[in-house]
């Protein structure tokens, strides 16, 4: 730039020797000048490109000015937001922090009430506990109490059972006398038979049987082998071919069959209640002379009666059998359907109730005239009551 501004100033002020004396020098100094020039256009033309270039990169700085201008308002709005929430959950936080507090409060209530309820809880268990061995003590004196009266209940049914053979004989005894019936102690015939008594002339034999122990699935098989063991006494003269085995009334179930056709004998399995009603029908034939003078409406009229007592015999058999079974039933579902506190009371009960049914006495006829009033008596009760009775009563 130096040679370029002397070369102008050079030219400004040339004179006119100068040119023609100088102008080699001048000359000289205008190559120089002019590669001064040439090396300023150079530098311009560099220069140009740099400041393209660095308008470029003005333009690439002001677009990432702005990109960073939104980044930084969105980061300012995001700030904002984040303040927002900050102080959303600074609330939250003092909410928090008062439930915290009230709850530390009422821990320290609980805390301070822990060993009232520990000491409390102590005396409840204690006293269930104390209520529960109670209980247990109940429910196993009751359990005592229970097997001890089915013991008894067994011992009363086993000492009836030993006891049948002496009641048979003593019943039939009593019969006989209140009767007039020939009770005969020692027979004419072979064998010993438990009981005989003496009708028209023929001995009729009533032999008592009992289980030996407690189990009864062997009863059937040994009356059966017993009815035919009387065969013993169907061969002999005057014996009655219809003979009698009494069984006690509480093994009668048991039975399936109560006759036994064994050729030329029969055999009738009875009750220690069926002795009076069967005696007296077999004493009915007693009223005649001989039975081939029988006439045929008298013959009637015996075998009607008699199988009138064999059929109520049986049919009160079957429904004390019947009842006796709907009465157990109910016994044992009231055992196990009642509440505890209920059979409690309902054993107090029982233990205070007491059956007093009419006693029998000795030589004394049970009168029928009686029996017929007290019938009536029901009867007309019942129609005061307007309670309907069976066709069978009324009549």
């Amino acid at each position: 730039m130096e040679k370029l501004n002397l070369f102008f100033a050079q030219i400004k002020d040339i004179s006119f020797w100068q040119r023609l004396f100088h102008w080699r020098k001048v000359r000289t100094l205008s190559f120089d000048a002019y590669e001064e020039y040439r090396a300023l256009a150079r530098e311009m033309e560099a220069n140009r490109d740099n400041i393209e270039k660095l308008r470029n990169r003005l333009t690439d700085i002001s677009a990432r000015n702005e990109n960073l201008t939104q980044k930084v308002r969105d980061i300012e709005l995001l700030a904002a937001r984040k303040d927002a929430s900050l102080e959303e959950l600074n609330g939250r936080m003092r909410e928090h922090s008062a439930t915290i507090n009230e709850l530390t409060k009422k821990i320290a209530g609980f805390e301070a009430t822990k060993e009232d309820n520990v000491r409390t809880y102590n005396e409840n268990i204690a006293r269930l506990n104390q209520t529960k061995e109670s209980f247990e003590s109940e429910r196993r004196k009751l359990n005592e109490d229970r097997v001890r009266e089915a013991a008894d209940r067994f011992e009363a049914m086993k000492r009836q059972w030993t006891e049948h053979e002496a009641d048979v004989k003593n019943t039939i005894i009593r019969i006989c006398d209140v009767n007039h019936v020939n009770y005969i102690d020692k027979v004419p015939f072979r064998g010993n038979p438990d009981n005989t008594i003496e009708i028209s002339g023929e001995y009729i034999i009533f032999d008592a049987k009992s289980p030996a122990n407690d189990d009864l699935s062997n009863f059937p098989l040994y009356i059966k082998a017993q009815a035919e063991n009387l065969k013993k006494y169907a061969s002999q003269d005057s014996v009655k071919k219809s003979m009698f085995l009494v069984v006690p009334t509480n093994t009668i179930d048991k039975l399936k069959q109560l006759t036994y056709r064994l050729g030329d004998y029969d055999v009738f399995v009875i009750t220690l209640d069926s002795l009076e009603p069967v005696i007296l029908s077999l004493k009915k034939i007693e009223e005649y002379d001989l039975a081939d003078k029988l006439s045929p409406e008298d013959r009637d009229s015996i075998c009607r009666i008699i199988g009138k007592f064999a059929h109520t015999t049986k049919r009160r058999i079957q429904v004390d059998q019947f009842f006796q079974k709907e009465f157990i039933d109910l016994v044992l579902k009231s055992e196990k359907e009642l509440p505890e506190e209920i059979q409690k009371q309902v054993i107090e009960f029982e233990k205070s109730e007491k059956l007093n049914p009419p006693t029998e006495k000795r030589a004394k006829i049970i009168s029928i005239d009686e029996l017929q009033k007290k019938s009536e008596d029901i009867e007309a009760e019942a129609r005061a009551r307007k309670l309907s009775l069976p066709e069978s009563a009324e009549e």
